[in-house]
């Protein structure tokens, strides 16, 4: 394939994933990282760009719904996940990158199985998690996102027990994405990883990221929200799966 076709490809994979972000509020770099390894053959390239596309993102839904911020979640999700950061940062230079990628298949397979039984079992009989096991997923999910940029469902397996409205649930969460990837955003720009390839490759990509910001805020007034976590997570698992294989 050209260079234009995987662009296209890598495109599509975009404007699918950033529109379920901009519905739920988290997930697009999940879910469009392993088919953007696969399309890029470049585990660092998409990384990058998956971090630059869902830091605008991120920004956009903070300056458009700044209101709704749950500014005492956020405090405890930024301290912890933010502790976490430093370490995953260096553990993506010290690891192979294959490792790392089998990893995040067993990180998203366990994320997401959890996440399924939180929908399919009736509330009255799931348990609440002890507020320090919570604060450990923080600081898990801080890690990974400082190693693959891929931190949010361990921080979202916190976050979805202690905010109950969804829009400020959507609120908080990027304002968190764009804070974490704000960090790695001044990392790339030091270590000189700001490509000629990437800055060739974003103009089109913002284009399918435009068309999925619209997309999903048309969606989130519409949806049923219990019905689409579930497509979202089986979505999840089966990536997972994947990578994992």
């Amino acid at each position: 394939m050209s260079v234009m076709e995987i662009l296209l490809l890598v495109g599509v994979v975009v404007f699918i994933t950033h529109t379920l972000e901009a519905v739920t509020g988290f997930g697009c770099t999940v879910l469009a990282f392993p088919f953007v390894i696969f399309l890029m053959k470049d585990l660092e390239q998409a990384k990058i760009v998956l971090s630059i596309l869902a830091w605008l993102l991120a920004v956009y839904f903070v300056v458009a719904k700044f209101g709704l911020v749950n500014w005492k979640q956020f405090g405890i999700i930024i301290l912890f996940a933010g502790l976490g950061m430093p370490i995953g940062m260096v553990i993506f230079k010290s690891l192979d990158a294959h490792i790392l990628e089998k990893a995040l298949g067993v990180f998203i397979v366990i994320s997401a199985a959890i996440q399924l039984f939180k929908c399919f079992v009736p509330a009255s009989i799931t348990r609440t998690l002890p507020n320090f096991i919570g604060y450990l997923f923080l600081f898990a999910g801080g890690i990974v996102h400082g190693a693959l940029a891929v931190g949010g469902p361990l921080v979202v397996l916190y976050s979805a027990g202690k905010i109950s409205d969804k829009g400020q649930f959507r609120a908080t969460m990027c304002l968190l994405w764009s804070t974490l990837n704000s960090i790695l955003m001044i990392q790339f720009f030091f270590e000189k990883k700001l490509t000629m390839e990437i800055g060739r490759d974003l103009p089109v990509l913002l284009l399918f990221l435009i068309a999925g910001i619209f997309a999903g805020e048309a969606i989130h007034k519409k949806i049923n929200e219990a019905l689409f976590k579930k497509i979202v997570f089986i979505s999840l698992f089966l990536v997972g799966v994947a990578m994992i294989l």
